[in-house]
């Protein structure tokens, strides 16, 4: 800072301008540079007494308006390189603090979404990242953040071990906490690859490369495209920004046709997205769809389902287990309409 406050110093020319320049042709001065002046001896007496250096000089008279015009170019061309210098430091300097300011703000943000969590009773911890390519997939206790932020109270967590799978398949019953936990484990990796700490006991996970959602959206109201045709439409925005050891989250995708043709489209596309490098986190109630990798008892596949009781309690839990035919809706049913179930039913 000291070096810089003797450069603007310098640069306000108390002492005058010092500036050479050649003679080109037709006598039109060329070659204009700006010359750091010579530092004043400080020893008076040497200034007084010592040998002076020969110098020729004229002034021009304050009504010659011509001159001192001619004078002010000169000036102006003299300091132009310095000044265009100066203004490419200031922008850089300028685009320093501005782009250290937006970094603060995030670092004091996350302490700020930090002392939240904790002043909620939340767990928290750092995650242990690995680099690309390693499938690994691994936590305890990780929960939705935005979920206890919105809700004001704790969530709940759930523990997964998927060490070497490259595909997770989660089915169960409606209301179960399967989209929840998609969430939860989208926000962890983008958490863990920004640096910060993450929503669980524990939590480790490989690198990836890009981290891309296909959701179900509701109808299109200008009914400009059906619903199966809008899906596709964003699957193939995605397929042409993918890279190789990517994520990607598929929350009941193409389930608006029938579950034939639904379950045979789904296949083929994730079967080419692992045949990539991605890593899939799929959501389904397409039970043909997820009972084909169920089958074939693939080792790089997890098989997980949102866990209900036999009394149709959720518990909002993701638990291992094979997929079911049924979504068991009518428990839904009957917590809304108060009814009771028959003796039996399931």
């Amino acid at each position: 800072m000291r070096t810089v406050s003797q450069y603007l110093k310098d640069l306000k020319f108390e002492s005058g301008i010092m500036i050479s320049a050649m003679l080109g042709e037709g006598n039109e001065l060329t070659g204009h540079a700006l010359r750091k002046p010579k530092s004043k001896d400080k020893n008076w007496i040497r200034r007084i007494l010592g040998p002076k250096t020969p110098a020729y000089s004229f002034s021009i008279d304050p009504r010659d308006e011509p001159g001192t015009h001619a004078l002010g170019e000169l000036r102006d061309r003299g300091i132009n390189f310095a000044a265009d210098a100066l203004a490419q430091s200031a922008d850089h300097v300028e685009s320093f603090f501005r782009i250290l300011k937006s970094e603060i703000g995030f670092y004091i943000a996350c302490l700020n979404l930090r002392r939240k969590l904790i002043s909620m009773g939340e767990t928290l911890c750092f995650p242990v990242p690995f680099a690309q390519g390693a499938l690994t997939f691994e936590f305890s206790g990780l929960y939705n953040v935005c979920l206890s932020l919105f809700s004001g109270k704790k969530s709940v967590g759930n523990n997964v071990r998927a060490n070497g799978k490259n595909l997770a398949i989660i089915t169960g019953v409606n209301e179960g906490g399967k989209s929840t936990f998609l969430r939860s484990v989208g926000i962890a990796q983008l958490m863990m690859q920004a640096g910060m700490f993450v929503p669980a006991e524990q939590f480790s996970a490989d690198i990836r490369s890009g981290i891309f959602t296909h959701y179900r959206r509701k109808e299109d109201r200008d009914m400009s495209s059906g619903k199966f045709d809008e899906e596709l439409k964003r699957m193939n925005t995605i397929v042409d920004r993918i890279q190789p050891h990517s994520l990607i989250f598929f929350n009941e995708s193409f389930a608006s046709t029938n579950e034939r043709e639904g379950s045979e489209i789904a296949r083929q596309i994730v079967s080419a997205l692992l045949e990539s490098g991605a890593k899939v986190f799929f959501v389904t109630h397409l039970y043909t769809f997820a009972a084909q990798f169920s089958g074939k008892a693939n080792t790089s596949t997890i098989m997980l389902r949102a866990e209900r009781w036999q009394d149709g309690t959720r518990t909002f839990r993701i638990v291992e287990g094979a997929p079911s035919q049924r979504s068991h809706g009518e428990d839904l049913f009957y917590k809304v309409f108060g009814a009771e179930k028959e003796p039996g039913a399931e």
